[in-house]
């Protein structure tokens, strides 16, 4: 009886990973460069990253200068963080690093 559950389990895991896969494939260059920017400078999460452009949007001091951009990067952090979340992946697991 524990057969049916294995491959169930594989299955919603096939499932997942599909998503994932999909999900990463779809990544514009502009995100990548984030998922990047999370990893290496950031310590693997958003929120210091997001505190920096939104520091820069304000007029604070903040630590690393992005493309004038800004608020369409933030939207695209806001974006991979909810996908990361729902997941419980992180996505520089999945993105080759420049």
């Amino acid at each position: 009886m524990d057969e049916p559950t294995k491959n169930s389990d594989k299955g919603s895991d096939t499932a997942v990973s599909k998503v994932v896969s999909d999900f990463v494939n779809g990544l514009s260059d502009e995100q990548r460069m984030l998922v990047a920017l999370k990893a290496q400078l950031y310590g693997g999460t958003w929120e210091p990253m997001l505190d920096d452009l939104r520091n820069r949007l304000a007029g604070k001091p903040y630590i690393f200068k992005l493309a004038n951009r800004i608020q369409d990067d933030i939207e695209r952090i806001e974006q991979m963080s909810e996908f990361e979340a729902e997941h419980n992946i992180d996505l520089a697991d999945y993105v080759d690093m420049p």
